[in-house]
């Protein structure tokens, strides 16, 4: 490990070099190259070399401790040895988890695709409340949300919400929230009091670029409708929504947000390109069910991942056995807790998968 860890710091040093190069800095599309190449080892880097200022204070500490007389000195050493022992420990620890293989979908944008599910109107009142759930989250990043497609109920559930996530790191966040919510309520139409369970499904897909996906247009068919629904003036009164169907897959995909018929098509375009990406990457996983199996969750929709119980007021994510009872704060959009119970848990299984290997 150290070994790499050395070449990552020379590769590191060099890029700074060559950053420096006014040659390199005129060549924008080699400087951006290069700057995120820096970027991705930055954070290696910084822990590396804090792992050897920390050997090297050990060694301080052993030296002080050996030839200094005065006892209070040599405790001062002692205490100072004892922590910097904990610390190095801590920066091993770091260091593996940072050398870790990364997804390569981490830094990308994400769709994010609620469906409501069992439950009738109540599974889609659910439906929205995650729709705000995560659009909450989204603000603490900063992130934009891109409404793309909405299919309302009524009385202000989503039986369906197809959406962007756009920002850095977005699929790194939200990657494990694949699957099946379900929450436990008494519905607001319950007249006897009693609690229903209802479900709602949520995939994430990360957006895939004209250069993941192989789309043959011939393969696409697209009708145009007059959209449903809220809207301005235009929305409901031209045939702007648009209807894509890829032949091939049968996938279906709406997109009625946007007045343009063509920013709809354009947006149909992104799911659909993310959706057949995400069908390439089950493949993969497929191929690797054992290392799937290994890490937090299958990302099956078909799997229960995460209950609301609003009688106790508790969420309980039930890959990693977590249950917190801050049910209000969550679907506030305080899901950070969770988010790092989960990415910390997914590290371990892979650090464990290493260990064996």
């Amino acid at each position: 490990m150290f070994d790499k860890l050395e070449d990552l710091l020379l590769r590191y040093e060099e890029l700074q070099n060559e950053l420096g190069d006014p040659n390199v800095v005129n060549d924008q599309a080699r400087f951006r190259k290069l700057m995120k190449e820096q970027n991705d080892l930055a954070d290696i880097i910084a822990e590396y070399k804090r792992y050897k200022q920390t050997k090297q204070d050990i060694e301080d500490s052993l030296a002080m401790i050996e030839e200094e007389s005065d006892e209070e000195l040599r405790e001062m050493a002692k205490e100072e040895l004892s922590e910097a022992k904990n610390r190095l420990v801590e920066c091993e620890q770091n260091l593996k988890i940072l050398l870790l293989p990364k997804d390569p979908n981490d830094g990308k944008n994400v769709i994010v695709e609620i469906r409501a599910g069992a439950g009738g109107d109540e599974a889609a009142l659910f439906a929205a409340e995650l729709y705000r759930m995560y659009a909450k989250y989204a603000e603490t990043f900063r992130w934009k949300i891109d409404l793309m497609n909405v299919n309302e109920n009524g009385i202000g559930g989503f039986k369906e919400a197809v959406f962007m996530v756009n920002g850095q790191g977005a699929y790194s966040k939200l990657k494990y929230e694949s699957g099946v919510h379900r929450v436990q309520r008494v519905p607001v139409t319950e007249s006897g009091g009693r609690i229903h369970t209802s479900t709602a499904t949520v995939a994430i897909m990360p957006e895939a670029e004209e250069v993941d996906v192989d789309l043959n247009m011939n393969d696409c068919r697209f009708d145009v409708f007059r959209a449903s629904g809220n809207g301005g003036q235009c929305v409901n009164t031209t045939d702007s929504a648009v209807r894509l169907t890829h032949i091939p897959t049968g996938i279906v995909i709406s997109c009625q947000d946007e007045k343009s018929q063509l920013k709809n098509r354009d947006k149909a375009l992104k799911v659909l390109r993310a959706k057949l990406y995400e069908l390439e990457l089950e493949k993969a996983h497929d191929a690797e069910a054992e290392a799937r199996r290994s890490q937090v969750g299958t990302g099956d929709r078909s799997e229960k991942i995460r209950t609301y119980n609003f009688p106790d007021g508790r969420v309980t994510d039930h890959r990693i056995k977590l249950t917190t009872h801050r049910l209000a704060e969550v679907l506030d959009g305080d899901l950070t807790e969770v988010v790092d119970a989960l990415t910390a848990a997914d590290q371990a299984a892979k650090l464990a998968k290493m260990a064996e290997s």
